[in-house]
């Protein structure tokens, strides 16, 4: 099924959504990896706020190359999720709807994504440079001393992603291996 659905988005959206949708976000998301990641951990074991909230929103694990000249942002790929699978299960309890990665996510992160009514989308890996076309606009918003890292705002038209883990816990990649 192909939807079309705003960013950020509330949890009846996500829960609404299966394994193998084909879904074009438009809206805000944000961007962190692994840096930004270990840094919020940090954060909240200080008892300390983020510097975003996480309600409803998405993170997308990417970090861009350099814009060229008359674009927003460079290259704009996926990076493997399974590096930030550690984090995950408490950015999920603070709320974070979903994120876009690419690669599969482990047993904490699914039974999590169930609990809290969220979604797991992949970006096509190795198309950053037509991703990044989707992108209509990019701030650093946090840890600008991470560089690629930094958390980002980005402003999306119709990102592709595909829904890789429902809420329901149902894996696209389980799936498909198991029609082999």
């Amino acid at each position: 099924m192909e939807r079309h659905i705003a960013v950020p988005m509330k949890e009846e959206e996500a829960v609404s959504l299966h394994a193998g949708d084909y879904v074009y976000l438009t809206g805000t998301i944000y961007t962190a990896r692994d840096a930004a990641h270990k840094r919020m951990q940090e954060t909240l074991e200080r008892g300390e706020a983020l510097p975003v909230s996480l309600e409803d929103n998405i993170i997308y694990y990417m970090g861009p190359s350099p814009a060229r000249p008359g674009r927003v942002i460079g290259s704009a790929g996926p990076t493997t999720a399974s590096r930030m699978d550690k984090y995950t299960p408490a950015l999920l309890d603070l709320g974070l709807r979903g994120m876009i990665g690419k690669g599969k996510r482990s047993q904490a992160v699914r039974e999590s994504i169930i609990r809290n009514g969220a979604v797991y989308f992949a970006a096509v890996g190795g198309a950053g440079a037509l991703l990044s076309r989707s992108i209509t606009a990019s701030e650093v918003i946090a840890y600008d001393d991470l560089g690629t890292e930094a958390i980002r705002r980005l402003e999306v038209k119709d990102f592709p992603v595909i829904v890789v883990m429902d809420a329901a816990g149902n894996d696209l990649y389980e799936q498909i291996k198991m029609a082999d």
